[in-house]
């Protein structure tokens, strides 16, 4: 019996749904940008994450030391800051690798072995290449570094170029997600809003079979299930929108994105992650509906 009722409230509230056809759409366009909105802001900062950190694990500090440095004083000096908590790794380049190293860029640009060779000696310095452990700690190590007993054997340190490169890539990240995240909460009050109207207009048709209802002995959530089930439609449709939105524009962004992220580009993150994104904006659209349902039944459904 209970089934019987569940599927009869059900069919109404798809009923609903088609039979308002225009409104319905405009109520679906206006939750499918919601979501879009919030969905895209999400995967973007994800993204960009994944690119910040692909950046970050490239990032180094690169300590050039003076040309009258021996060998064993630097080794020394490696040692000295192993001890370094916000250190991960330290690596010795010498002057004669960095050199066969700076001859294999040679190999694609012919101008750089034409200038060693006009140069005729080893230009290139000894130096000491630091990761650290997180990508904030980098200044403190500098600056340990700048202070050290051994600064004065130090040619110069390179990362100021890097950290404002990072900086930068962080900051455009903090406003795009701010942006995102604010217009997201707009087009969401919005949507629940459009959502209720719909909803609303939808009880103001039925007005009279809800008196013949209440007449016949219809309990009161017999009569509002239907309203429930059309808000779930329009959350539901609205997620199905906007995976095909979503799906299209990763496509408009694979060239921008291609080789900054593992596995490929944007559209490889979405379509190995797609049940995750499609269960998460179902769940979001259904609860919307639900939301906008529940609201306009208390507001105006007196039963």
């Amino acid at each position: 019996m209970k089934f019987t009722k569940l599927k009869r409230t059900f069919k109404e509230g798809l009923d609903n749904f088609i039979r308002n056809g225009w409104l319905s759409f405009a109520t679906v366009s206006v939750l499918a940008i919601s979501l879009y909105v919030i969905s895209v802001t999400l995967i973007l900062g994800v993204t960009a994450n994944i690119v910040l950190q692909n950046i970050q694990d490239k990032i180094n500090v690169s300590v050039y030391f003076n040309p009258d440095v021996e060998e064993s004083r630097i080794l020394e000096i490696k040692e000295s800051l192993v001890g370094f908590q916000e250190i991960k790794t330290i690596d010795y380049v010498s002057k004669e690798k960095a050199l066969s190293q700076f001859k294999k860029l040679g190999e694609k640009n012919p101008s750089i072995n034409q200038a060693l060779d006009e140069i005729g000696e080893n230009p290139l310095l000894s130096a000491l290449v630091i990761r650290a452990k997180n990508p904030t700690e980098y200044d403190i190590i500098v600056k340990a570094i700048k202070g050290s007993s051994f600064s004065g054997s130090i040619g110069r340190i390179d990362f100021e170029e890097n950290q404002v490169a990072i900086e930068r890539l962080t900051g455009i990240m903090k406003i795009v997600e701010q942006v995102g995240l604010t217009l997201g909460i707009v087009f969401v009050f919005i949507g629940i809003l459009i959502t209720f109207n719909a909803i609303r207009l939808t009880m103001y048709a039925h007005k009279q079979e809800f008196e013949i209802m209440r007449l016949v002995g219809a309990s009161n959530i017999y009569i509002r299930m239907p309203f429930v089930f059309e808000g779930i439609f329009y959350g539901v449709v609205s997620a199905f929108v906007v995976m095909l939105a979503l799906f299209i524009t990763s496509k408009f962004l694979a060239p921008i994105t291609e080789g900054s992220i593992a596995g490929g580009d944007i559209v490889s993150f979405y379509l190995s992650n797609f049940f995750i994104i499609f269960g998460s904006l179902l769940l979001s659209g259904i609860f919307l509906g639900t939301i906008s349902g529940v609201i306009a039944i208390r507001r105006y459904l007196k039963v």
